[in-house]
């Protein structure tokens, strides 16, 4: 009786228990899925008010559901612009993706090499990189070396170059490659294989989280980027999205007070903040199709050291 009694005590308690972790997970999930439509508000209002004719938002306000719904916003950026909209959004690919793999290569080459501990003066390599990260000459002195000494005026370069390479990128390509047992790299080189070898066949393919997390961020570091176009660029040719957008924008106060140019839009007022809501989706819309791909992998990679097994 005892022994029934015990049994039954402890499958009540399994019973209480499962149910007590049942509530948990609702409320885990209510919770979370309440964070998520507080982080997704900004950007459905983004869009709306991108949608809303210019005497709604001067009566209403800015609105998840406005009255009317318009295209003039878009029409008129779309037809301002013409092929050059396309033109840049090639452009910034081109720049993004070409600047993401030199980027890449370059800092985990660097990150590699400082990870082996056989490296003599790994350390003061390191401790000049994040030297750079603290201190700066300035603004001025960069742009004259960015110039007059590497001639980054008027081409892709200046979109490249710049922002080539990253400290804290490397430190977190580092903390991967020091992970990678030693025995895998001393079994390569008893084959014969030498560094070129290992860092492409051996570093490379058991850090795919690592080099997925930091591309993400130099990509989305290369797409946003503005900067530099402003400082190098002044063939409209040569403008990426992002700063050609921008100059869209810096024109607004022209379009509001009726100096629009002529074509499909002369009829067309926009307000500024419409533009600018336009703008930011136009901007923003291949990274919102990539990024769910890859979020599981960005996460992984930035939790890298956080916990230890």
């Amino acid at each position: 009786m005892r022994t029934a009694g015990g049994a039954s005590l402890k499958h009540t308690n399994h019973i209480r228990r499962g149910r007590h972790d049942g509530w948990v997970r609702v409320l885990s999930y209510l919770l979370v899925g309440l964070f998520g439509l507080i982080c997704l508000y900004p950007l459905l209002l983004t869009v709306t008010v991108s949608l809303t004719p210019e005497d709604v938002i001067a009566s209403d306000g800015y609105r998840l559901i406005p009255r009317r719904f318009t295209l003039d916003t878009y029409t008129y950026i779309f037809a301002h612009s013409g092929n050059r909209i396309l033109t840049s959004y090639g452009i910034t690919i081109l720049v993004t993706v070409a600047g993401t793999l030199g980027s890449m290569l370059v800092t985990c080459m660097i990150a590699y090499a400082i990870s082996l501990r056989e490296m003599r003066y790994r350390n003061v390599i390191a401790f000049i990189c994040n030297f750079t990260s603290i201190f700066s000459a300035g603004l001025v002195p960069w742009y004259v070396v960015c110039v007059n000494w590497y001639g980054l005026r008027n081409n892709l370069l200046a979109l490249i170059l710049p922002s080539l390479f990253s400290v804290w990128s490397m430190f977190l390509m580092r903390t991967y490659f020091s992970v990678i047992s030693p025995s895998l790299y001393d079994a390569a080189k008893i084959d014969g294989a030498g560094h070129w070898t290992i860092f492409f066949r051996i570093a490379l393919p058991l850090s795919v989280t690592a080099l997925l997390t930091v591309g993400m961020m130099y990509a989305l570091s290369y797409w946003n980027d503005w900067w530099h176009a402003l400082m190098f660029i002044d063939n409209r040719n040569l403008y990426p999205l992002q700063y050609y957008l921008y100059s869209i924008v810096s024109n607004v106060n022209a379009i509001s007070s009726g100096r629009v140019p002529p074509g499909a839009a002369a009829s067309i007022r926009l307000p500024a903040e419409t533009v600018k809501m336009a703008v930011t989706i136009i901007t923003i819309g291949p990274i919102i199709f990539l990024y769910p791909f890859i979020q599981r992998y960005f996460v992984r990679g930035i939790m890298t050291g956080a916990v230890k097994e």
